[in-house]
């Protein structure tokens, strides 16, 4: 319950409306024009506490400045690259233009305003992730009691682009890997297991298994703002991941001299550095690639990852045992990753439901024949 004040200013008379908070505090808001307007937000704030949906007006002055800090510090506990890309997106793009906005004046039409101006300027990409660093500390400010609902919900974003995919053939995979000098090996490894470059250049000699022609991989190797950070694998579960016999002698190659804790490649104990896009030893392999074969295509590492998966099923893989040697989360990822891959077992079902429909011959007696019955004109 509360009540309801007059009081004069130099405009006129206002009303001041008072209230006890949920937590017994004294609250008010005054400058209502009229009496009406000041009983219908006693009212509201009575409704509010009742449902228990009660918001401190002094608490929506909030500005998102002093809650940014705070949002992000909780999530430390995430993979290093990401951490960084979200504090990243808060220091240069949401905490210039929000911080100095209290949560309880931001508009749906002021965020919706804001992500057309980026999407214009940057990719659907960097838009989502700016747009959902400012959302993510706006559903703070509704669990904190501190806004009724969040302004940032339902904003469109852009559509995300499908990358082009690059998918080499085997013969391509070996004009590379022989363009590629002493990094022969490693790119026969990205091309034929779907090892991250993460995952391969942090994997250890210990975790390389000859016999049974499996890679263990439990490490990954992420370059954070130029400080290399080892960590567990992108989807956090270590994973078998077997490699052609071809293979095997050109690992233990690597292998050799190297103690259990060093690295398969590279000198063991540095871990390789991503190669420069503009002249690093992955464009060059390409360049002395197309050499050999003009319609050679221009590809990144991570296409080598796109190629062992192509490979595997046009090998006749299933979605499950591709999903387990690239290790994704579940098959459903794999498939709506690589759909394209699989539009050959499209047909391949229809071509057997074919055969099997012209195998099948059904007999029907007589007696349950329908009866054909003329009619007379």
């Amino acid at each position: 319950m509360g009540s309801v004040h007059a009081y004069s200013t130099a405009q006129g008379e206002r009303y001041r409306v008072a209230y006890r908070k949920p937590d017994h505090s004294q609250g008010s808001k005054r400058g209502f024009t009229t009496k009406r307007d000041a009983k219908l937000f006693l009212a509201s704030v009575d409704v509010a506490q009742a449902r228990g949906e009660f918001v401190d007006p002094a608490a929506a002055r909030t500005s998102v400045g002093e809650l940014g800090p705070n949002w992000l510090a909780r999530r430390s506990h995430l993979k290093p690259s990401y951490f960084r890309s979200l504090e990243s997106a808060w220091r240069v793009h949401v905490e210039p233009r929000w911080g100095a906005y209290q949560v309880g004046r931001i508009q749906f039409t002021d965020v919706q305003a804001w992500v057309s101006q980026m999407a214009a300027a940057s990719s659907s990409t960097t838009v989502s992730r700016n747009y959902g660093v400012l959302a993510g500390i706006l559903d703070d400010a509704v669990t904190d009691r501190k806004l009724p609902r969040n302004p940032a919900r339902g904003v469109s974003l852009p559509r995300k682009s499908k990358k082009r995919r690059v998918y080499l053939t085997h013969t391509q995979v070996q004009i590379l890997a022989d363009s590629a000098g002493d990094r022969r090996s490693l790119v026969y490894t990205l091309a034929y297991t779907g090892l991250r470059w993460g995952e391969a250049t942090g994997l250890p000699v210990r975790d390389v298994d000859a016999l049974r022609r499996r890679l263990a991989v439990n490490e990954n190797a992420v370059n954070v703002g130029g400080r290399i950070i080892v960590g567990s694998p992108k989807s956090h579960e270590v994973r078998s991941v077997p490699f052609p016999a071809f293979l095997t002698e050109q690992l233990a190659a690597e292998c050799a001299g190297k103690r259990p804790e060093q690295l398969v490649f590279g000198d063991g104990d540095r871990h390789l550095r991503s190669p420069d896009s503009r002249d690093g030893w992955f464009v060059n392999a390409i360049a002395r690639a197309k050499v050999t074969d003009r319609a050679f295509p221009t590809l990144t590492i991570h296409d080598l990852r796109h190629t062992a998966a192509s490979l595997a099923i046009s090998a006749g893989a299933n979605v499950k045992a591709v999903q387990r040697m690239l290790g994704h989360a579940s098959a459903a990822m794999t498939l709506d990753t690589y759909a394209d891959l699989f539009d050959d077992d499209l047909d391949s079902v229809a071509d057997a439901l074919n055969q099997a429909k012209a195998q099948t011959v059904v007999v029907i007696p007589l007696s349950q024949q329908p009866v054909r019955t003329a009619i007379s004109a």
